[in-house]
This record gives C-alpha cells, sequence and structure tokens, in this order.
C-alpha cells in the first residue's frame, strides 16, 4: 500500500543497523499517519457539537401550567408530553433531518 512517506537513515556504518532503523522510523510515520486518520474520521462521525451551557440547550420541556416539548434547533413542538417521555422522539428526529 504506497504512502508516499520517504525515510532514510545513515546514522550507523553498517547498512543492516541503518535498515533497521529506517524501517522503525517508517512505521512510526505510519501510525502517526493512521492515527490522524482515525481522529479526523472520529471528529467526523461526532458531528456538531456545542458548548453546554445555559440557554444551549435542544429541547425544552414544560410540564406544568401547560404540556409543551419544543425543539429549538427546528422550532418543532408537539402538546403530548408524555409520549416523548416515554421515548416517541421520532417526529423531533425527522424535522432536524429536514433542515441539514
Amino acid at each position: 500500500m504506497p504512502s508516499g512517506i520517504v525515510v532514510a537513515c545513515q546514522n550507523e556504518r553498517s547498512q543492516i543497523k541503518n535498515r533497521d532503523t529506517a524501517f522503525k522510523m517508517l512505521k512510526a510515520r505510519l501510525y502517526e499517519l493512521e492515527q490522524e486518520k482515525a481522529k479526523e474520521e472520529l471528529e467526523k462521525k461526532s458531528g456538531e457539537k456545542k458548548d453546554i451551557t445555559w440557554g444551549s440547550q435542544i429541547r425544552s420541556y414544560v410540564f406544568h401550567p401547560y404540556n409543551l416539548v419544543k425543539d429549538h434547533r427546528t422550532d418543532h413542538e408537539t402538546g403530548n408530553v408524555a409520549a416523548v417521555m416515554d421515548g416517541d422522539i421520532e417526529p423531533f428526529i425527522l424535522a432536524y433531518l429536514k433542515t441539514l
């Protein structure tokens, strides 16, 4: 698998030792390259992240005096709080996917 990475080593007098050192250097660089690729892939998969601060919530749940669940990213809201609390968040997911 060609990577385009080139290493050279002329530290020792022995060609065999230089070759072994060069292979170690090559392995280290390839490992770093794979780590960077994995990090980029993880960042790509994680999507958008926001600060966890006051006022940056995704949804508001109001139980009293009226029943309301509102998604602040999409402005989708429902009055059926019990269904949302039971796990029925598909309308919110679909509304978010429509904004993408």
